[in-house]
């Protein structure tokens, strides 16, 4: 099943009080499922990443397979796409519970205009306004991270429509065999 998904998070004070929201409807454009997840302190990175993270887990829930993601943080991502390096360790980790979540789908993610994104940023705005998470057919459980990572690995991971798979390096440079042929003689072998 095909989905679409917008994400938003944000942050009052960065770091300060905040939500990740999500909103995943059909290619018709009904609304699946919707969510403001208040978060009591965060900053705006984590809140977006979260919000990534939450429509992941509900996709699972509702049984999408092929996702179209529209975000307006363009560090979340560039940072999913391998674009941009992640050097916070606090999102490092989240990201590797992201990617572990994103295996079992096909993933297009792309970056949006905040006018593009306003359903997303008005439910995060909500959740923070009333301190409390806020929805329509929200998440049932919410695994932990470990719980997450813990979990077996997917066999098919595509992103953007292209597989990709773990990188194998050797751990040193392979050594280039001799080459064959005729030799030349050397001059001082008379």
């Amino acid at each position: 099943m095909q989905v679409k998904i917008n994400i938003d998070g944000g942050s009052r004070g960065n770091p300060g009080p905040g939500a990740s929201a999500y909103v995943i409807r059909n290619m018709q454009g009904k609304i699946l499922s919707q969510e403001g997840y208040f978060m009591p302190h965060c900053t705006n990175n984590q809140a977006e990443y979260t919000a990534l993270k939450l429509a992941l887990i509900k996709c699972g829930e509702l049984g999408a397979t092929e996702l179209f993601i529209e975000g307006d943080s363009l560090l979340l991502v560039k940072q999913f796409t391998g674009e941009y390096k992640i050097k916070n360790p606090d999102l490092q980790a989240r990201m590797q519970v992201i990617r572990r979540l994103a295996e079992k789908f096909t993933i297009h993610i792309k970056h949006v205009l905040r006018e593009f994104n306003q359903a997303p940023d008005a439910l995060a705005n909500q959740a923070m306004d009333q301190k409390q998470s806020v929805g329509f057919h929200p998440i049932t459980y919410l695994p932990t991270d470990d719980e997450i990572l813990a979990a077996p690995a997917a066999q098919n991971n595509v992103v953007n429509g292209v597989p990709v798979t773990p990188v194998k390096r050797a751990t040193k440079p392979p050594v280039k065999p001799a080459k064959k042929g005729p030799v030349q003689p050397s001059l001082f072998d008379c």
